[in-house]
This record gives structure tokens, sequence and C-alpha cells, in this order.
């Protein structure tokens, strides 16, 4: 698959404006549309976009392994079961919430009537958001990375001599 240098060029500029996107996505998806889910799948669309500008072998070379993603997922996963049970331990119910209106991170109070949502609030559910992120993010990596390595795929090499004797033909005519 050739990427030529514009699609490249746009690749890089637009991976990290992605990934900065997906991070507002899922902290602020308590106090707007969007959440884990969303964000995460916005994250791992940067990884796609990374797929589809480089190769997939200098990839997994240079960037990036699907063992790291599949750890990713885990450690959201992780994250997830470990809050639920904190309000097990912490309080009396499994997924209670005990960080709301604590005073400490995401323990601000709610203020009431019309207001434009304060981002250390609501308690556990912005950390689920974050696991769920987490976790997405890591999962449809590894599910774009299994479908990249299933495309049968030139290398550079291949991609430039196919470029070259391109245009050794248009000479010659």
């Amino acid at each position: 698959m050739v990427t030529g240098l514009i699609g490249r060029s746009a690749g890089r500029l637009l991976i990290p404006f992605i990934f900065i996107f997906g991070f507002y996505v899922v902290a602020h998806g308590h106090i707007s549309p969007g959440g884990g889910f969303q964000g995460g799948a916005v994250i791992a669309t940067g990884v796609a976009l990374v797929l589809v500008c480089y190769y997939y072998r200098e990839c997994m070379e240079n960037f990036i392994e699907a063992k790291n993603f599949k750890l990713i997922e885990s450690a959201g996963l992780i994250l997830f079961i470990c809050t639920a049970l904190a309000g097990l331990v912490l309080a009396s119910s499994f997924f209670f919430n005990w960080l709301n209106a604590s005073g400490g991170l995401f323990g601000n109070p709610v203020e009431y009537g019309v207001n434009a949502g304060d981002l250390f609030t609501a308690g556990i559910i912005p950390v689920l958001n974050f696991a769920v992120g987490i976790e997405v993010f890591g999962g449809l990596s590894v599910v774009l990375l299994y479908m990249f390595a299933g495309l049968k795929e030139s290398s550079a090499k291949e991609d430039e001599s196919e470029t070259v004797s391109f245009a050794q033909t248009e000479d010659e005519s």
C-alpha cells in the first residue's frame, strides 16, 4: 500500500489532534455528550491513521506492538473492576459512588440549577469513563492491528521499485 508524501504529512498533522480530542471526549464524558466508549474509539481512530499513513511492518518495528495494546485493554478493565469493588469495600454496595461530594478529585458537589458543569464532579463516574476509554482504545487498536496484519502489504522498497519502473515506462513512451 502506497501512501504518498501528502497523505503522510496530513496524517502526522492530524494524529496529535485526534488523540487530544479523544482524551477531551473521555474527560468530559460526565458533563457533555460522549464518554469513555466514544473517546476510546476516537483515540483508536488515531491508531488507524498511523497504520494507514505508515507501512504496517514499520509500525510494528518502530511504534507499537499488539501485546502492548492488550496490556492497555487489561489495565482499563482492572481499573473499572477495582473502582466498582472499592464501593463495596469503602461503602456498602458494588458500584457505590463513594467519591461523590467527598471533596477530593472528582468529589466536588454538583451545583444546583443551570450551569456549565464542573469537571471535578460526579465521583467515580469520570474514573469509570477513563477506565472504559482505556479499554476501548486498547481493544479497538488490537482489532485494527490484526486486521492490518491480514492485509498483503508491499514493502517500501517494492513500492519504490514500482514507482521507478513506472517512471521509466513513462519516459520510454
